[in-house]
């Protein structure tokens, strides 16, 4: 699953003029993790939570760049609702790879609040976070609510939001009457987020660096890369554009046990799909041999850059996304189900990374 849609990006990216003259590499590309802290069926919040801890410390050895963290609210199967408190417990547990937000949704938090979290969690861990934000709710209208109480988000206010947190995030003005403390003057990294071209844009006008969110709609991806680098105005934290995207991994020794370990994130999509969200399921057998056509195609659209496969497959689907996207980052999404095995689709990963260097 995965090569002809991983052809279809590569062949749709050569009829685009592209913006940057040089072909990025393999190589070039870091290697960074999002994480859900998704909760097993049979596990509890406390395991799910050990496990991220036990994964960012092997990331960090496996040398990625970064490890973030989402927030959702209101899922029982996701574990990082309190996502400032559960990067500190992480960047507490680690030593030197940079921790953040993928992303805060700006729209469930006041920007002051986000600043002193996140003004706090930079004066502990100099120099190692990073925060990424979205504009979308991420949760349902009833959460939302409770979140922010009556407040009704509009187009307008997440670009005024997010000037406000620079602002916070800077150093503090002569005259100036809120100030976030901690916050003023750590200048914590603002990353965009967004599976849309809005984000995109408004992160080119700032000189923000921007992540698309291809994990799980890709279908906009080379649209809204094109749009920001096209239109990307240098900035005082950043001279060019920088991309990162998201991409599900699943890797395995074979490319027959990769396709069954990654039928746990296909009953995943499939309970999105369906509005049936359940507890991460252990791997099935053959399971999408047993759905309906359209589910098929709806499961198969929503992982269209999912990387699947034994080493071999991986390195080789790793390339064309490289080359298509000519992407600064590549932020991985592994939920497979038993802990040992994602550890080990991650080593898998970083060797497939490196064995591109050497080629």
């Amino acid at each position: 699953m995965g090569a002809n849609r991983l052809e279809s990006i590569n062949s749709q990216s050569c009829t685009n003029t592209p913006t940057i003259p040089d072909m990025k590499a393999l190589h070039d590309t870091k290697l960074s993790m999002l994480d859900l802290v998704a909760v097993r069926e049979g596990g509890t919040v406390a395991d799910a939570l050990a496990l991220a801890t036990q994964t960012a410390q092997h990331v960090e050895q496996l040398g990625f760049s970064r490890y973030w963290l989402a927030e959702h609210h209101n899922m029982r199967s996701i574990a990082s609702s309190a996502t400032a408190v559960l990067i500190g417990h992480i960047a507490g547990h680690t030593k030197s790879i940079r921790v953040g937000s993928g992303g805060i949704m700006l729209p469930n938090h006041a920007p002051l609040v986000v600043a002193e979290a996140f003004g706090t969690l930079a004066e502990l861990y100099l120099g190692r976070i990073d925060l990424g934000l979205g504009r979308a709710p991420g949760t349902d209208p009833h959460t939302m609510r409770a979140l922010r109480r009556n407040r009704v988000e509009t187009e307008e206010d997440f670009p005024r939001e997010v000037a406000e947190l620079q602002q916070l995030l800077a150093p503090a003005q002569e005259g100036q009457r809120l100030i976030a403390n901690p916050g003023a003057g750590t200048q914590v990294p603002i990353w965009l987020l967004g599976s849309s071209l809005f984000s995109a844009q408004l992160a080119a006008q700032r000189g923000l660096p921007y992540a698309f969110a291809s994990h799980f709609a890709p279908r906009l991806m080379m649209q809204a890369i094109e749009l920001y680098r096209s239109t990307f105005q240098a900035s005082a934290t950043l001279a060019k554009p920088y991309v990162v995207i998201g991409v599900p991994l699943v890797a395995a020794p074979s490319d027959e046990e990769a396709e069954y370990l990654a039928s746990s994130i296909y009953q995943r999509v499939l309970g999105i799909i369906t509005g049936d969200r359940k507890l991460l399921q252990a791997p099935v057998k053959d399971f999408m041999a047993t759905l309906h056509p359209q589910e098929r195609a709806a499961i198969e659209d929503f992982l269209a850059l999912a990387v699947i496969g034994g080493p071999d497959k991986v390195r080789s689907d790793l390339k064309t996304l490289a080359e298509a996207t000519e992407a600064d980052e590549f932020m991985l999404v592994c939920d497979v189900f038993e802990p040992r095995w994602r550890l080990r689709s991650l080593e898998i990963a970083a060797h497939a990374m490196r064995a591109g260097q050497a080629a």
